[in-house]
């Protein structure tokens, strides 16, 4: 693979990795949506599939990683590290493009959502707490693009994204070991599952970022785009869907090198 093979395959791939996974959370979340209040099973089965589109779009070119906590899992197995500044460059890019066309595609649901009065409300009083000290609050919309705590314990937040992501990484690898998987492309499809089952098993305390590109680059994007009263990007969090993951990706490779 050439590095714009890299770069390219991670770009398009973490496009319609966060479109279809943002998009589910978009569906679910939005005023005027069909599918609002659909609920976790539709979110967790939708980034599931996410992952599968976009694994199977970017495999041929990048060998589709579509996330840098695998990247650098990968990397602390293998040893090879030269080429994940392009791995890394794409899963970015791509995830602020998927996150733009999210936007894009529920424009009129956001502009719904956004200016009902009982979201208005809402939003302004939580401004209001801001201006008197309290910690800034997430925007009624951020979850579409990023993650955030259920109970907000910067400890027990990274740990949870650390576990979550050291199961993803290490079942990568496991898999790789088993013979005609990555020939049959069934591969694929057995992560996509994992996605789903830690989604369902672990995501309840923080959403399961288990990648720092599908949080900060949408997290970018949330901060820039022209939402009405869409509230704060939450910055104070942003660190623990970053951190935690890269910890755990590194920790599922020792594990498995210590297993395997």
């Amino acid at each position: 693979m050439s590095s714009s093979d890299i770069f390219i395959g991670e770009t398009i791939g973490t496009a319609v990795l966060i479109l279809l996974g943002g998009g589910v959370c978009a569906a679910v979340t939005l005023k005027r949506s069909k599918a609002q209040n659909a609920g976790w099973l539709a979110i967790t089965f939708g980034w599931g599939f996410a992952v599968l589109a976009g694994a199977y779009i970017s495999t041929s070119l990048s060998k589709a990683q579509l996330n840098p906590a695998v990247t650098v899992g990968l990397a602390v197995n293998s040893g090879e590290w030269g080429d994940v500044p392009f791995y890394l460059a794409g899963q970015m890019l791509g995830a602020m493009i998927g996150a733009t066309l999210v936007w894009l595609a529920y424009y009129g649901q956001f502009q719904a959502h956004l200016t009902d009065p009982e979201i208005v409300s809402k939003t302004s009083g939580e401004e209001g707490m801001v201006d008197q000290g309290a910690a800034p609050a997430a925007g009624p919309v951020l979850g579409i693009f990023s993650t955030g705590p259920e109970v907000r314990n910067p400890v027990q937040n990274l740990m949870t994204e650390i576990i979550g992501t050291a199961v993803l990484v290490l079942a990568i690898l496991a898999l790789g070991l088993q013979k005609g998987l990555g020939e049959s492309g069934l591969g694929t499809l057995m992560v996509a599952l994992v996605v789903v089952g830690i989604g369902l098993s672990l995501g309840g305390p923080t959403g399961y970022a288990i990648n720092p590109a599908r949080d900060l680059g949408p997290r970018i994007v949330h901060a820039l785009l022209p939402l009405p009263n869409k509230g704060g990007s939450d910055w104070g969090y942003a660190w623990v869907p970053v951190v935690g993951p890269l910890i755990g990706g590194a920790l599922g490779a020792v594990i498995f090198q210590l297993a395997f």
